[in-house]
């Protein structure tokens, strides 16, 4: 097996992603959690690595004055690999590695695709506030347990979605969150119509809107009227919220 399909011996958590003239202190934690494959050893790909990097670096500057750290999880491998649940074990070890780097600050955990699903995963740990889940895999709904949810109780949860996603399949991201708002009143979910699973055709609207939940959720800023909206809205109403065109623009008007 040649040694880039070697898988990592531990996951990394790396430098922050910081911006220029942010506080020296830390007082809120985002991992961005890249996405992954339902079976897999290999090494994780470089490529979901960097895909992060563009949200991480918007998000560093949406919280430069809150002293927000953004962290990019290096997995040790790409899979998900069935019940071992790799990636969202590596999920919960990063968050203890935030405790020990940083000590109690809230952290949010955002993931894409198969790391939305160890965000998920992961939300309850006691040191996560937050779990922003980005066109997450989940299993199909004849599965034998359903995804858990419940776990999610306390936390503030947003899911976001594109209607067009041929990969992760949008209906069962619904399906989540219409089990998950049963037992936790604060979780909402967003719609990005017309787009894919990399949700690239409103990439400037989807960041808008993670930088938006994330201040709100780990530093007590006011939501954005849509996803305050979203957030106490029952269901469905709530969990089909349609991310408009030019979210972000003028978010408190």
């Amino acid at each position: 097996m040649a040694q880039s399909a070697l898988p990592l011996s531990a996951a990394r958590l790396g430098r922050a992603v910081r911006t220029a003239g942010a506080p020296t202190a830390v007082s809120g934690v985002v991992l961005l959690l890249p996405d992954g494959e339902a079976d897999s050893h290999r090494r994780p790909s470089p490529l979901s690595y960097a895909l992060q990097l563009p949200l991480a670096r918007a998000l560093a500057r949406a919280g430069q004055e809150d002293g927000l750290a953004v962290h990019v999880v290096r997995y040790r491998c790409r899979g998900w690999n069935a019940t071992e649940a790799h990636l969202a074990a590596d999920a919960e070890w990063a968050v203890d590695e935030v405790v020990r780097r940083y000590g109690d600050v809230p952290v949010c955990l955002a993931g894409h695709g198969m790391g939305g699903r160890a965000a998920l995963r992961a939300g309850g740990h006691a040191a996560v506030d937050s779990v922003l889940a980005m066109a997450p895999w989940l299993p199909e709904s004849g599965s034998d347990e359903p995804e858990p949810v419940k776990h999610l109780l306390g936390r503030r949860v947003l899911l976001v979605h594109g209607t067009n996603d041929a990969r992760t399949d949008p209906e069962l991201s619904f399906r989540l969150a219409e089990r998950a708002k049963k037992t936790n009143r604060d979780t909402c979910r967003f719609e990005v119509h017309s787009d894919g699973h990399g949700l690239r055709q409103h990439r400037a609207e989807v960041m808008a809107l993670a930088a938006d939940f994330v201040r709100g959720s780990l530093f007590g800023r006011g939501y954005a009227r849509p996803v305050a909206d979203a957030l106490a809205a029952p269901p469905p109403l709530g969990l089909r919220m349609p991310l408009a065109a030019g979210f972000g623009k003028s978010l408190r008007s």
